[in-house]
């Protein structure tokens, strides 16, 4: 009865203050006393939320007690891998080196890839600062056979790999260059005799050129950087066709008598203008003249037919019929493209602006300023534009 009367009063009661003293009354008004089942069922609902309440206390005791664990663990593996960080980068050799190596920086490779090389051939002690210095030192690395040491300070390195005069063994194929060029220089670097390189020019290309090339290499050689070092020169040559061949399927450009066709207008619009954004216009020309049945009259084709630059013609040699590069006398493309076109150019021929020009000049040789006009007398008007703005033009 104690228990029945001390729950009621617990429910039914309540503490109020007064304006004198705190003093407990029975709750206002009277609750009629509840049945013995009403108390234990009351009784029974306390004690399953005390037991829910401890349940979910120890609960959350318990997922901070994990999440803790599991935090101590990260803020551990940060601290080792910032650690680690921090540890690389001061790991650098002091010295001025040891054995004399040769290292080799391939074209298209970049700092962190050279960096592991390094490592690797025991130059720099860690790659993390060979790509610090080379950040700090905002370097430029270019591809070539270089002269080390091992156990080299790392910015030591960065200042050698960034400097193109010391690269060797690495031959240059530059955009709007001439095949003879090309091989010149391949021969040079290479230590190989430039005959050997003619020979493969003069053999017709066969198992290197793709059929529409027609035996000829103009054209088909990639601007870019190739390690010529322990390679012959039909080694050296055929590796410049495949990228070549490789860029031009890149750049969408047809396969087929299109292709050859596409590399010769590139060609020549890249040797008639000297800035990029004139080579659509000058395709654009190139594609006019053609459709009109007009002649080309482009003076770089007729200068490369005699191996010389435009700048040496004469005119006995602009009215020579005898070449069949001389665009002023031979109607259509010239028999083969007349340099090694680079992308802008090829792009340019690929897809030209609409336009009707059929002449153009380069009326300021200073600024490579170029106008492009669709009528006879409009031409006349920009030639003498260039013979007053350029001093002994010609």
């Amino acid at each position: 009865v104690t228990d029945n009367l001390d729950d009621f009063f617990s429910d039914n009661a309540q503490w109020v203050n007064s304006s004198d003293d705190a003093s407990f009354v029975s709750a206002m008004p009277p609750q009629p006393p509840k049945s013995r089942k009403d108390m234990r069922r009351h009784r029974e609902q306390k004690r399953r939320r005390r037991y829910i309440t401890i349940i979910a206390a120890l609960v959350v005791i318990v997922l901070i007690g994990v999440g803790g664990f599991f935090g101590v663990r990260a803020l551990k593996h940060w601290k080792a891998v910032n650690e680690a960080n921090s540890q690389s980068q001061i790991e650098d050799y002091t010295g001025p080196g040891d054995k004399g190596v040769t290292f080799v920086v391939e074209s298209g490779q970049g700092a962190a890839e050279i960096a592991d090389n390094l490592v690797k051939a025991k130059i720099v002690k860690s790659a993390a600062a060979f790509t610090s210095a080379v950040s700090g030192a905002g370097a430029t690395l270019y591809p070539g056979s270089y002269a080390l040491r091992t156990h080299m300070r790392a910015s030591d390195v960065v200042k050698v790999l960034s400097d193109q005069s010391q690269a060797g063994g690495f031959a240059e194929v530059r955009a709007g260059e001439r095949v003879s060029d090309v091989i010149e220089n391949a021969a040079s670097v290479s230590g190989l005799d430039v005959s050997q390189f003619q020979a493969v020019m003069d053999g017709g290309g066969a198992g290197i050129l793709p059929d529409e090339a027609g035996g000829k290499f103009e054209g088909w050689l990639e601007p870019g950087s190739y390690n010529v070092q322990n390679k012959s020169a039909e080694d050296i040559i055929k590796e410049m066709v495949d990228a070549r061949v490789s860029k031009l399927d890149s750049l969408g450009v047809p396969t087929g008598s299109e292709r050859e066709r596409i590399l010769n207008i590139a060609s020549i619009a890249e040797a008639e203008v000297g800035s990029e954004k004139y080579y659509g216009q000058v395709a654009r020309v190139i594609l006019n003249r053609l459709d009109a049945d007009m002649a080309l009259g482009m003076d770089t084709t007729v200068a490369y037919g005699l191996g010389i630059s435009a700048s040496q013609l004469t005119d006995d040699q602009l009215g020579d019929d005898s070449n069949a590069y001389n665009t002023r006398i031979h109607k259509g493309l010239p028999p083969t493209p007349i340099s090694n076109p680079g992308d802008g150019a090829i792009t340019a021929a690929v897809n030209p602006p609409d336009g009707k020009w059929l002449y153009f000049v380069t009326t300021n040789l200073q600024t490579g300023e170029t106008k492009f006009v669709e009528t006879e007398d409009e031409f006349w008007q920009i030639r003498d534009e260039y013979k007053n703005n350029n001093e002994n033009a010609n």
